[in-house]
């Protein structure tokens, strides 16, 4: 029971820090725009990929998830 009562607050913590960076992500005007995000514009087509954005997501991500595992 003391698992799942851990896992629970854990699940609340992520979704609050997801709500948080949906509210002030928005407003950082380098992220999603870094050098390495791929943005091809055509008449009535537009493709983004945010390559470089996902790969610095992806290397704080890692870090924070090792960090939490070490304990």
């Amino acid at each position: 029971m003391n698992e799942i009562a851990k896992f629970i607050i854990a699940s609340g913590v992520v979704l609050i820090l997801v709500g948080l960076g949906m509210m002030f992500l928005p407003k950082m005007p380098f992220l999603g725009r870094l050098p390495g995000d791929i943005i091809v514009k055509k008449d009535n087509f537009t493709f983004y990929f945010p390559l470089a954005t996902s790969v610095i997501l992806s290397i704080i991500f890692t870090i924070i998830l090792y960090l939490m595992g070490k304990r």
